[in-house]
């Protein structure tokens, strides 16, 4: 049986770290990183694909700082937008599945209830513009591919909000903290080992591949909270772990906290299609939560003996 080869744009970002290890039983992963590949030039893109002739791509690079993205919108337009149609094309020459992931942020925040995957986006800042710009040019270009939707990523790794909380109880007594933005934390972990599910399930001899299932599929843990909620559960979970008292938190509105880009109200996204079409289930944010706070704990511990 040949052994599939696995590239993976984005070595050491959140998700990208989490793949190298959850793939690694699905066949030979090769991850690249920034310099090595330069993911605003086409060209560079196309010279590492064609290296490394992957049956599997996986494009986990971005650019996802999203109040920096306002100011420098032709480098987000670059690597979010550009980059994943080139990514496309390549794969589709080789006949190779691609998979990406996108964003809640190609929304609104204005629909009541949870975004399905044929609802219309309408993104409100440039990351999320951007991030749609690349989910259209993948679509446009056709062949063998899944756009895996997903919100308010975090880790154990990073930078995310579970570090910055964690960072800020240590400096504060008090936090004020967005309580109107609903979504469901989402640990890359979880992220990339729903991946693993899906490729597991497309690399096993009795199936033919995608077989037209090709397409958008929102990707989040199940359940939803806000900004706050999140940040009280984190919070309370770990101060007896790490010897903090948990600030005095405070909810405040979206208004009462400006920043450059605006944020979508309701990020919430349903993951019904997922689990009807691939059979992946996946668990609560708050089971995740917990299990990102071991992981956290275990390498302190052993940072600590070290």
């Amino acid at each position: 049986m040949q052994i599939p080869k696995i590239l993976i744009f984005g070595r050491i970002g959140q998700v990208g770290w989490e793949l190298r290890h959850k793939l690694a039983c699905l066949g030979q992963v090769t991850a690249v990183e920034y310099p090595e590949i330069d993911f605003s030039k086409p060209d560079s893109i196309r010279t590492a694909v064609r290296a490394a002739q992957p049956a599997i791509l996986i494009n986990a690079a971005a650019y996802t700082a999203v109040d920096k993205a306002e100011s420098d919108p032709e480098l987000v337009l670059a690597i979010n937008g550009t980059a994943p149609g080139v990514i496309a094309e390549e794969a589709k020459r080789l006949g190779s599945l691609l998979v990406h992931y996108s964003t809640d942020y190609v929304f609104d925040g204005t629909k009541q209830g949870a975004y399905v995957e044929a609802d219309a986006p309408n993104p409100v800042n440039v990351y999320g513009k951007t991030k749609l710009a690349g989910d259209e040019a993948i679509q446009a270009v056709g062949g063998e591919f899944l756009i895996l939707r997903t919100s308010w990523v975090y880790g154990a790794r990073g930078s995310n909000f579970l570090l910055t909380m964690l960072r800020l109880a240590r400096e504060r007594t008090e936090l004020r903290i967005v309580d109107d933005q609903i979504g469901a934390p989402t640990s890359c972990e979880c992220i990339a080992q729903a991946t693993a599910d899906i490729l597991a399930l497309l690399l096993a001899p009795a199936c033919a591949g995608l077989d037209g299932r090709s397409g958008i599929y929102n990707l989040t843990n199940s359940g939803e909270t806000s900004w706050f909620g999140f940040a009280k559960a984190l919070l309370n979970q770990s101060a007896a772990t790490y010897g903090f008292t948990v600030p005095n938190l405070i909810p405040i509105s979206t208004g009462d906290y400006p920043q450059p880009a605006r944020r979508p109200v309701n990020s919430r996204l349903s993951c019904q299609r997922l689990a009807e079409t691939f059979g992946v289930m996946m668990p609560a944010w708050e089971d995740a939560l917990s299990l990102v706070l071991e992981t956290l704990s275990e390498r302190t511990s052993l940072n600590s003996l070290l």
